[in-house]
């Protein structure tokens, strides 16, 4: 019976009622330990009754250094299942749980959140679903990220989640974002109600005392009266200290060999009844010994399984008693159990170096890495090296440790991991060198690519004879590290090292190490070299993410456009989840500089909340930079900020230069030509992370705001990396930079209707500007040139033309910078267009009819357009990484906006942007 949770019982109802009527949700119950989380779960379990289906799990702190322990216990009632789901994803969640065969995507950890999606999907199809994950600070990593990911993706599916997390816990299991319920203590009269319940035998003074001490935790109420009846004494150490205690003391009291078995199960990683016996035999421990621990309520068993009553049983007796028995529990459970378990045993129990004892770990290691557990490899590996007598032994299995930290994205760990190995390594040039490209690796994530750089640089040098393959490829990382930072002479510096020492790669180092180059036709010289050494079919998914990469910064945005799209589908194909954000990037990028504006913002919107959910914060601030950009062009202030927020997380040159040039973008959007100018003036010129966008943007700003020596110093910079570039675009960007210049500031003037000069009409206006412009407009009816900025060009020639008493001229480029503006989504350019066509007489312009696509949103055109394409809903959530019910739902809500029922109908319709 729960006391004084009304509130929190009717949040818990309300969660499962709104499962039941559709609507997934997910709740994180947080509390301090014995302040009743799993009452309140065991009482939500109970009010379901029987109509949801209930999986439910509990994490332990001896499980978490396996991998996906805490996963394989919740859907244990549920693998059945596991052979329904998609390939990819059933092979990915079999590798994960060690059922059979490695799959070849291994134990993918996002895939496996993918498939554990699917799964739970699948199952809720059939009636409500209901997990319950009681003391997830104990998940083990694998599980925790598997079951985080899949839970951020529940929208349609009749699923609620519970998680019970303890506060303070550990930082494995970051359910953020997620609905919070914290328990508080017990107000006075609900603890006195508890008491009368529960202690009516004792007398009133006797449940004061214990109410005070107590502190309004509820477990420590029952605990301490339980201490009372049975008159032990326990320190005061508050009311966690004072449960623990009370727990020892009823374990301490029970015969000896029901203590061992006691001690065996909570020693345990995985409860199995069966072993646990095994190992208590070896103690002198047997199956009857159970009967007195089940009596006093501390341990039960279920299915196969010992469960504690309470995890600060299991933890009260594994941790009461001598050290001694703990090792010799944990030699029982070696000697009882086989494979990694086994080793894992051992090793716990080992007091000692030992490098026997070490190598069986490490190759039973073997096992984790084949499923993915990258967190409890590191585990492993470090737990090695702890018992490893020799140095040598002992850096090089800590350099192991670093590497799968780093690969389960545990950035500090790895980080820590590699400088341990580093300190033990001595004067091994070959195993330093490992280490420093982990710790590299590790800075590069975290935005300080000048300690990346360091890093790498003075690790290749000592390996360049014994190892110039491995060297190089530092090299080549280290100058981009250089690169990305913005520091071109450190650049230089590593290339001028790789060519004297003769390295092979060597054109290739020294190509990216030109790109840092300030003269324009060095960088695109540079840029086309490490193009053409990519230029190849496919393969390798990240040189493939390269290659776009070089593509986009000679302006080639539709080679561009179809190189990281090309990566994309095979991330999709294959369910890498990990690489997916910064394939959606590449794509984005390539989206807006062609004009798709409402593609990039679909994918774009994708890959930040898929960074986000997989801890990719460079890559996130990156996503969240070049959303700003179609922020700035929508002239949605709220919406830049909120990105801006975001692509704070990390201090790179490409991302300052990126939000700074659509802060100029948002700003010359608005009519604000001062603060655009002062902006411009006040950043650094140029980036080898653009074409043209800034520069452009700041002639426009300088000329609007009465400045043309700064206006001709950027266009001086746009005209000299035009000259290396052969594409339309930045021609055609350039002749209307030519236009605004040769127009002087009355091109745009201050608003609709003023002259053409800064205080009035100007004479005889020069037919010059009319020819830059007419030209740009040219180019821009090229291939693959960008709708927005052909729009632009039309709207400045049509103020032009109108400024200079041509105004039935200008109604043509103003209609048609109008609707695209429209049709973009660009509001506040829409609005100058339709103003100026207003003024030239214009008697219609109004908003161009909404578009079908226009009337969905981001998610829904992106489920629209696949099943249109003839794909099923299972096939859309794979490729989405949603579950097929929350495809369905976002079908069901696009159908009445396009005026369909049916896929069939949906076929016909035009859904391009």
């Amino acid at each position: 019976m729960l006391v004084g949770r009304g509130e929190e019982l009717a949040v818990v109802d309300g969660l499962l009622a709104g499962a039941a009527a559709g609507r997934s949700g997910v709740l994180v119950v947080r509390g301090e330990a014995g302040i009743g989380k799993t009452a309140l779960l065991d009482a939500a379990v109970a009010a379901a009754g029987d109509g949801p289906r209930v999986l439910r799990g509990t994490g332990t702190e001896f499980e978490s250094a396996l991998p996906y322990s805490g996963l394989h216990l919740l859907l244990r009632p549920a693998l059945g299942r596991i052979d329904a789901l998609p390939g990819a994803q059933a092979g990915a969640l079999r590798t994960a749980l060690g059922m059979g065969e490695a799959a070849p995507s291994g134990g993918d950890r996002f895939l496996v959140g993918l498939a554990v999606l699917t799964l739970l999907a699948e199952l809720a199809e059939e009636r409500p679903l209901f997990c319950v994950l009681d003391d997830a600070q104990w998940l083990d990593l694998a599980s925790a990220e598997a079951l985080v990911f899949a839970a951020r993706r529940l929208h349609a599916e009749r699923i609620a989640v519970l998680f019970g997390v303890r506060d303070p816990h550990t930082p494995a299991f970051r359910p953020d974002g997620f609905d919070e319920l914290r328990l508080r203590r017990l107000d006075p009269a609900a603890a006195g109600d508890l008491l009368t319940l529960y202690a009516a035998d004792l007398h009133h003074h006797e449940r004061q005392r214990i109410q005070r001490e107590a502190e309004g935790n509820p477990l420590a109420l029952l605990e301490l009266t339980a201490a009372r009846r049975e008159g032990h004494g326990l320190s005061y150490d508050g009311p966690h200290g004072r449960i623990e205690q009370g727990f020892a003391a009823r374990i301490g009291a029970l015969p000896e060999a029901s203590g061992t078995l006691l001690l065996v199960a909570a020693a345990a990683d995985e409860g199995d009844a069966g072993t646990v016996f095994e190992a208590a035999g070896l103690l002198g421990a047997g199956v009857t010994d159970l009967a007195p621990a089940e009596a006093q309520g501390l341990v039960r068993l279920d299915g196969g399984r010992l469960v504690f009553r309470h995890p600060l049983i299991r933890s009260a007796a594994y941790r009461s008693g001598p050290a001694a028995r703990r090792l010799a529990a944990h030699r029982a459970l070696a000697d009882a159990g086989g494979g990694h378990r086994a080793a894992w045993h051992r090793a716990q129990a080992q007091a000692a170096p030992d490098e026997g004892v070490a190598a069986e770990l490490e190759r039973s290691g073997e096992q984790v890495r084949a499923r993915g557990g990258h967190a409890a490899l590191a585990t492993v590996y470090e737990r090695a090296a702890a018992l490893s007598p020799e140095p040598v032994e002992r850096a090089r299995r800590l350099g192991s440790a670093a590497r799968a930290a780093l690969d389960a994205g545990q950035l500090d760990r790895a980080g820590e991991l590699a400088e341990a190995a580093r300190r033990e390594q001595g004067g091994d040039a070959t195993a330093r060198a490992r280490v420093a490209e982990i710790a590299a690796e590790v800075a590069n994530e975290q935005g300080n690519l000048s300690r990346a750089h360091v890093l790498l640089l003075d690790a290749a040098l000592p390996i360049a004879a014994a190892e110039p393959q491995d060297a190089a490829r530092m090299l080549f990382l280290a100058v981009g590290s250089a690169w990305v930072a913005g520091d071109p002479v450190a650049a230089a510096g590593a290339a001028t090292a790789a060519a004297e020492l003769d390295l092979p790669g060597g054109p290739a180092i020294q190509a990216l190490a030109r790109v840092s180059s300030s003269d324009a036709g060095v960088r695109t010289a540079a840029l086309r070299a490490l193009r053409e050494a990519s230029s190849g079919p496919l393969g390798d998914l990240r040189e493939g993410l390269r290659a776009a990469c070089w593509n986009g910064l000679l302006g080639d945005h539709r080679v561009a456009y179809e190189r990281a799209g090309a990566v994309e589908r095979e991330c999709r194909a294959q369910g890498a989840v990990g690489l997916m954000p910064r394939a959606l990037l590449e794509v984005a990028q390539a989206q807006l500089r062609l004009g798709l504006h409402r593609d990039a913002l679909a994918g774009g919107t994708e890959g930040l909340r898929i960074a986000s959910d997989t801890g990719q914060t460079r890559t996130r601030a990156q996503l969240a930079a070049a959303l700003a950009q179609l922020a700035a062009a929508r002239g949605d202030e709220a919406w830049f900020q909120e990105l801006g927020a975001l692509s704070d997380a990390v201090d790179l040159p490409d991302v300052r230069h990126l939000r700074t040039s659509a802060a100029i973008l948002l700003d010359l959007g608005l009519g604000r030509f001062e603060a655009a100018a002062d902006r411009a003036a006040a950043a650094p010129a140029g980036s080898a992370c653009t074409c043209c966008g800034r520069d452009a943007d700041e002639v426009e700003a300088a000329v609007r705001a009465g400045r043309p020596d700064q206006g001709r110093e950027a266009f001086d910079r746009l005209a000299e990396l035009a000259r290396h570039l052969d594409g339309p675009a930045v021609h055609a960007v350039l002749a209307r930079c030519e236009g605004l210049l040769a127009g002087g500031s009355g091109t745009g003037g201050s608003g609709v209707g003023g002259g053409s000069g800064v205080g009035g009409r100007s004479a005889a206006p020069s037919r010059e500007p009319e020819e830059h412009f007419r030209r740009a407009l040219d180019l821009h009816a090229a291939r693959d040139t960008d709708r927005f900025e052909e729009a632009r060009t039309g709207l400045l020639y049509g103020e032009w033309l109108r400024r200079s008493r041509r105004p039935v001229d200008s109604r043509g480029p103003l209609r048609a910078a109008q609707e695209a503006f429209d049709r973009l989504g660009a509001r506040p350019w829409a609005d100058r267009a339709a103003a100026e066509l207003r003024a030239s007489g214009e008697s219609r312009s109004g908003p161009e009819a909404e578009s079908l696509a226009d009337r969905l949103t981001p998610q829904e055109l992106q489920v629209a357009r696949l099943a249109a394409a003839g794909l099923t809903n299972r096939d859309i959530g794979s490729q989405l990484f949603l579950s097929p019910r929350t495809v369905g739902y976002h079908l069901y809500n696009a159908y009445p906006k396009l005026g369909v029922s049916s896929r069939v109908e949906l076929a016909r319709l035009d859904l391009a942007t």
